[in-house]
């Protein structure tokens, strides 16, 4: 296997967030991983379905996000999975994340983790729960789309 990553690899998705939430605005943000970490990233050992983002002293935190170590991953060093990681984002960005949060009612979510130029990034969404009318609503929509598809499709 290369070492080389190809630029903008997913290394994982979050699938329930776009079920789930309504996204409104995406960000992209770095994120602080230790040596162990990035080894488990490029062997797709990372879940970030529990996880989400808050913002604390005015730094962006990932919690509950799992990087499960390699049984090789080090001798010196004992790996915690679910550790808080900081995010790395413009100042402006913060600024901007922080009013959404704490005045208008926003939720911060990570939708997907990649490489990007061999570093790692993570996608966060600024986003509001769906109620569950809007979820029906969601799949019906979704639904009729694939109908329509499969209506239009030539016969042959």
């Amino acid at each position: 296997m290369s070492t080389k990553q190809k630029s903008n690899e997913t290394i994982a998705l979050n699938r329930k967030a776009r079920h789930e939430f309504s996204i409104e605005e995406r960000f992209e943000a770095g994120i602080v991983l230790q040596g162990w970490e990035i080894k488990s990233l490029r062997a797709g050992r990372v879940q970030l379905d529990q996880s989400y983002v808050i913002i604390k002293n005015a730094e962006a935190y990932l919690f509950g996000s799992n990087i499960t170590p390699l049984i090789t991953a080090s001798t010196h060093i004992t790996p915690d999975p679910q550790r808080s990681r900081k995010l790395l984002l413009h100042q402006k960005e913060l600024n901007k994340l922080i009013g959404s949060v704490e005045r208008k009612g926003y939720t911060l979510i990570p939708l997907s983790l990649y490489w990007k130029n061999n570093l790692v990034k993570l996608e966060v969404g600024l986003a509001k729960g769906k109620k569950q009318h809007d979820k029906r609503a969601d799949e019906k929509e979704r639904d009729w789309q694939r109908e329509k598809q499969r209506l239009l499709k030539p016969r042959i």
